[in-house]
């Protein structure tokens, strides 16, 4: 059924080109021989995610002394792949199928069944099924491996953010352990999530090279290829980027994965810690809390018992425990009541913004982990809608490059009709649009002509969007361009740093005239309403410039001396 390529493919090749292609191992080139561009591609001046990810500031970098989480192994590099086809056409020991409890042939990875033959149905039926989180293993009939090992991803909920992780992780794990157990070497593994189950591709994909990347420190000697399989160019470019953070090739990109990887990176295993779950030693009895004396030489006692009762002494186990290492860690419910007592401070501290009619814009601010939920929760409820009609409103769309060569979003409010537009679906549009721009540096162009005659949200409204978006989006911006500013605008910006953050809304810039808008945007990279040239005739037309909203030229009036300007 099956027959060997003829042709050995690049790094992250293409799909093969039929379903009969067998791929085998050494066609593969390993992780540890590719280039090192990714490392560099995403790396840019003001960077992203301590993202909802990073763990530490740009300042701590390798030079203060930290020291990695996952250092340069090239022994453990030299057994990963990276293919951009389905696992199916590999000629390895094993393959990976994600399924669901009941093992059938629905809900399996899509073209397995159709590849194996018959035979693999009839086997899954006689399991018995499968819990989440757990591997079974089956014959491979047809395909070119000898073993397919299924195993069933868990359903992700933001509420049950950890044990979905930890369900996840716990996945690729088992397939790992059947894979010895069976005394095989070589796995091929898909991405374990479906659609179905709305588990966001970036997170899992965490998830899967940190598990393995941990595994494999502990039983490199028995595995000697992983091979991770993406079918689409989205989870390719995922893993292309997140590989060098758990599998750094060079001292570089151990340097880079230090800033750069997310603050939990799990246990031992890979699993998500929960400090309510961990285990608390708390102080031993009669044990003094002072500044512990310097320790006296160790004394051989003899083996009688007047030495065994001095071992067991208190006095004994005194001089050689240290009352800091025995302390108990911070109560967790001691934690959760100052975090309530925090947010009920910072409630009352901004009550201000309520009575002036700015919404509200207090509360304490999301952790990491919570602000990267909401945000990959949003992004995965964007990418499943269709969002047409707030695409044809035209409040938000993408231009060119500003003159520092960032991407720019344009941003029209006087078509913001808040009474014609449901909030919820554009802020998921808002979502879905921004995303690719927030990965680098960008640039927002705000046209605030004739905006003041319509109805905008309030403050707390753009407060909560402003965390949707996440922290990379406020690292990442390189400046607002607000042009037309009112009164009222400029006192709602002013408010919002002084309530609620200087990271974002200290980067506005106000733009009086359209023609000077071109000196930080060109006029040919915006696409510019109409009404905002006669806006601006309107305003500026009496000091001495003229704008012709039809042929979209500046000049000035009659007796000037200034040339005419195509803008």
């Amino acid at each position: 059924m099956y027959r060997p390529v003829s042709a050995i493919t690049d790094h992250g090749g293409l799909p093969t080109e039929s379903g009969d292609t067998v791929v085998t191992l050494d066609q593969v080139p390993r992780w540890i021989d590719g280039d090192l561009r990714y490392s560099d591609e995403i790396e840019d001046p003001s960077s992203h995610f301590p993202d909802p990810l990073a763990s530490s500031s740009e300042a701590e970098s390798s030079e203060t002394g930290i020291v990695s989480r996952f250092p340069v192994d090239h022994e453990v590099n030299s057994k990963i792949y990276l293919w951009r086809g389905n696992p199916w056409n590999m000629e390895v020991d094993a393959v990976v199928n994600s399924t669901n409890e009941n093992m059938d042939e629905a809900h399996c990875s899509p073209g397995l069944h159709a590849a194996s033959g018959p035979g693999l149905a009839e086997e899954c039926s006689t399991l018995g099924g499968c819990r989440t989180g757990m591997s079974r293993v089956t014959n491979a009939y047809d395909l070119p491996s000898r073993r397919i090992i299924h195993t069933v991803g868990p359903k992700y909920a933001v509420k049950y953010h950890t044990a979905a992780e930890n369900a996840l992780s716990h996945c690729y794990r088992s397939c790992l352990e059947l894979l010895i157990e069976n005394r095989l070497q070589s796995i091929a593994i898909g991405c374990i999530y479906t659609e179905a189950k709305y588990y966001p591709r970036e997170p899992a994909a965490h998830v899967a090279i940190r598990t393995i990347r941990r595994f494999l420190e502990k039983q490199k000697d028995k595995i000697t290829a992983v091979i991770f399989c993406t079918t689409t160019a989205n989870d390719t470019d995922i893993y292309k980027r997140l590989l060098p953070l758990y599998f750094p090739r060079d001292i570089k990109e151990e340097s880079f994965a230090i800033m750069k990887l997310p603050a939990d990176v799990g246990d031992e295993n890979g699993e998500t810690l929960i400090d309510e779950r961990k285990i608390r030693i708390k102080s031993l009895p009669n044990v003094k809390k002072s500044v512990p004396k310097p320790r006296k030489a160790l004394i051989d006692f003899p083996i009688n018992d007047r030495g065994l009762t001095r071992r067991n002494s208190s006095s004994y186990l005194d001089s050689y425990l240290d009352p800091d290492f025995m302390s108990l860690i911070k109560d967790p419910d001691q934690r959760r009541k100052e975090q309530w007592e925090k947010t009920a401070k910072a409630q009352n501290g901004f009550k201000l913004g309520k009575i002036l009619g700015f919404g509200d814009v207090g509360g304490p601010p999301l952790s990491t982990a919570e602000e990267y939920s909401l945000h990959s929760r949003y992004l995965a409820k964007a990418n499943s809608r269709n969002l047409s009609e707030i695409a044809e409103m035209k409040i938000v769309y993408r231009g060119g490059v500003d003159s520092e060569g960032h991407p720019v979003m344009v941003i029209v409010g006087a078509h913001f009709l808040l009474r014609c537009l449901d909030l919820d679906r554009f802020v998921l549009y808002i979502v879905k649009e921004f995303e690719p721009l927030i990965q680098k540096a960008y640039s927002i162009v705000y046209f605030h002509s004739a905006a003041s005659l319509q109805v905008q949200p309030d403050l707390g409204w753009m407060r909560k969007l402003q965390q949707i978006l996440g922290r990379k989006s406020q690292r990442n911006l390189h400046a607002i361009y607000v042009l037309h500013p009112s009164f009222g605008l400029k006192a709602a910006v002013f408010t919002m740093q002084l309530l609620v953050d200087n990271m974002v809304w200290k980067k506005v810039v106000y733009v009086e005239r359209l023609l000077h808008l071109f000196k930080y945007v060109p006029r040919e990279q915006l696409t510019i309403p109409d009404f905002v040239f006669q806006h601006d005739l309107e305003v500026n037309g009496g000091k001495g410039l003229v704008v012709d909203p039809r042929t979209k030229y500046v000049y000035n009036r009659p007796g000037g001396k200034s040339e005419n300007v195509i803008i």
